[in-house]
């Protein structure tokens, strides 16, 4: 049994790691209003974006005749016998199951689809330890073609292999990194190297609404639709602790309204009239395509990390819950030791007053 100096020295222990998660939580707020305006910003640049494409197919020849689909290496459909799937992680841990669950639900998409080939890009260092603990890495070898230069091979060992990570991208998120991993992925995919692409993340619409999406990425089958392979919504537990978290730390259950100027950004270019352009609409339509898939990409990784610090909000506050409730039960334990303790020296001194 432990005595009142130990229960003390826990007691203290304990105190000083509610303050830990207490200012954890606190930081994790802060950064969630960060995260929170970055993401609502980004959404009128992608119904901009959008509109603007959708403009440009209905004024270019962009269309084949013989098919009806636009002349565009993005939009064409094969098989689907080799998939990269990226999969946005945190690059921290501390924030509950987020980075489990968005790993499992990798994983069960890959284990659904036993007949095809997996790529794997990890974006966050939580996620790339992960792959890199189940599955091998790619291995390339470097071979000089005939007019000199040096490309890279490929030999596949695996059906499912890590070809890239990228940790530290979400903590810092720029515009041009995204837009490289985005021009990788497209190369590779008109190159024929893979026939789609799909992202594992965990999409934020306030703390109280998100959910893990595996969503196509390519090829595009309509510009400004979504393709949702699958989703996992928040339970009503979840949402419940959230929403006490949040309040906690004054954050608003839901963000700002952008409707209206999501609103304006689609109407940006819709106007039936013809346009002048300095380049030809088709090649503006091919440059803007890559910009296209970029914006999807970002948009998906700034929801991602507004998700990510709202789910460690939540468990730095359920963390700082569990602390208080462990203080006051060690409270009461020390104190019933120490009564303990005292009534037993009454007693010893009582009993040796009546032996004299």
């Amino acid at each position: 049994m432990a005595n009142v100096l130990d229960l003390r020295r826990r007691i203290r222990s304990v105190k000083n790691t509610r303050q830990i998660t207490k200012a954890m939580k606190m930081v994790s707020a802060a950064k969630l209003r960060r995260a929170q305006e970055r993401a609502l910003s980004a959404r009128p640049y992608a119904a901009m974006i959008t509109s603007v494409l959708n403009s440009l197919t209905r004024r270019a020849e962009i269309y084949d005749p013989a098919t009806g689909n636009l002349r565009h290496p993005l939009f064409i459909t094969r098989p689907e016998k080799r998939v990269l799937l990226v999969v946005i992680t945190g690059d921290k841990g501390f924030a509950g199951a987020f980075n489990a669950n968005i790993l499992k639900t990798a994983f069960q998409f890959i284990a659904g689809n036993p007949d095809k080939e997996f790529d794997l890009e990890a974006v966050g260092r939580k996620g790339r330890d992960q792959l890199r603990r189940h599955y091998s890495a790619a291995v390339y070898k470097e071979e000089k073609s005939e007019d000199g230069q040096t490309r890279k091979l490929r030999t596949r060992k695996a059906k499912v292999e890590v070809t890239g990570d990228h940790p530290g991208m979400l903590e810092k998120l720029e515009t041009s990194r995204v837009f490289g991993l985005a021009q990788g992925i497209i190369s590779r995919y008109v190159r024929e190297e893979i026939d789609a692409v799909y992202i594992v993340y965990n999409e934020f619409k306030s703390v109280i609404s998100q959910r893990l999406v595996v969503e196509k990425l390519l090829p595009l089958m309509a510009i400004g639709g979504r393709q949702i392979a699958g989703a996992v919504e928040q339970t009503e537990e979840e949402r419940e602790r959230a929403a006490e978290a949040a309040r906690s730390a004054g954050i608003q259950l839901e963000p700002a309204d952008t409707h209206e100027a999501e609103e304006e950004a689609q109407k940006f270019g819709t106007a039936n009239v013809d346009y002048i352009y300095e380049q030809p609409a088709e090649q503006l339509f091919k440059g803007l395509l890559p910009q296209y898939v970029a914006a999807m990409l970002y948009h998906a990784m700034t929801e991602s990390v507004a998700a990510e610090h709202a789910a460690r909000m939540t468990a730095m506050d359920s963390a700082t819950n569990n602390a208080s409730d462990m203080i006051d039960s060690l409270t009461l334990h020390m104190n019933r030791v120490r009564q303990a303790a005292i009534t037993k020296e009454i007693i010893e001194i009582v009993s040796g007053a009546a032996a004299l």
